[in-house]
């Protein structure tokens, strides 16, 4: 991924290319670089100035050099929300359904615009990210499937070709991987669920790959929809059963 420096720039010139790898997401958080040998070389500058390049990034907290680890991304992306404040909105219902109504704005603009801007590499990763979860569906495998959904809402974010978009994506989707908001055991066991969730999400790749961004960002839209519709309902039908139980324990 990264490009010959020519000769009469200086460590500046390698700041900048390391600088829009991880501003436009091809490096990530906790990614590990190349050894500084390797860099170097990949980079054909000498290693003073490489140090001196990896120094400016360190000073700027976008990289980090670990004892005896090697020099990896920092965590730039954090969390949108302090763990406090998670737990607050997990508490109650209506934030919840605020979450969910964040997410249905935010997704249906990333689909959209992935629609629109999605080059051939990014479609040939949102398929293939589809194809294994098609096949983790068929092998009743919901660990693998719910793994390969948030990176397909990922992918995405990344075919948006936003960066910003992208960047408060991947904070918003941490939320998600944690299943702060959504509960997927909860979610597969409504009867039927797991088989719309994966139409859905067919919906939304057909949508990319023909350029439709209306039918992208709909398509997108209506998952959210789905989801935080059949969760509220298992969620009252969990309750009637609390209840229902009670009552059965109190007339014995």
């Amino acid at each position: 991924m990264f490009r010959p420096i020519d000769h009469q720039k200086t460590a500046n010139a390698v700041v900048e290319q390391i600088e829009d790898l991880i501003l436009k997401g091809v490096l990530h958080s906790g990614d590990r670089l190349p050894s500084e040998r390797d860099l170097a070389e990949q980079l054909k500058v000498s290693r003073p100035v490489l140090r001196d390049a990896l120094k400016i990034l360190e000073d700027r907290e976008l990289i980090e050099a670990r004892r005896g680890g090697g020099t990896f991304v920092c965590d730039l992306i954090g969390s949108i929300f302090t763990e406090a404040v998670v737990q607050l909105i997990s508490r109650h219902p209506s934030a919840v359904n605020d979450y969910f109504e964040f997410r249905r704005g935010i997704e249906g603009q990333a689909a959209a615009q992935a629609a629109m801007r999605a080059a051939p590499s990014d479609i040939r990763r949102l398929t293939d990210i589809m194809n294994r979860m098609q096949a983790a569906f068929d092998a009743d495998d919901p660990v693998t499937e719910s793994r390969l959904d948030v990176k397909f809402h990922h992918a995405v974010g990344e075919a948006a070709h936003n960066v910003v978009l992208l960047h408060t994506l991947r904070s918003c989707y941490r939320l998600l991987e944690n299943e702060v908001f959504i509960n997927r055991g909860r979610l597969y066991h409504f009867p039927n669920a797991r088989s719309e969730v994966m139409q859905q999400h067919w919906a939304i790749m057909d949508a990319i790959r023909e350029a439709d961004p209306m039918g992208a960002r709909r398509a997108s839209e209506e998952h959210i929809d789905y989801v935080r519709g059949t969760l509220a309902e298992t969620m009252e039908r969990d309750q009637r059963e609390q209840l229902a139980e009670l009552r059965v324990a109190k007339s014995k």
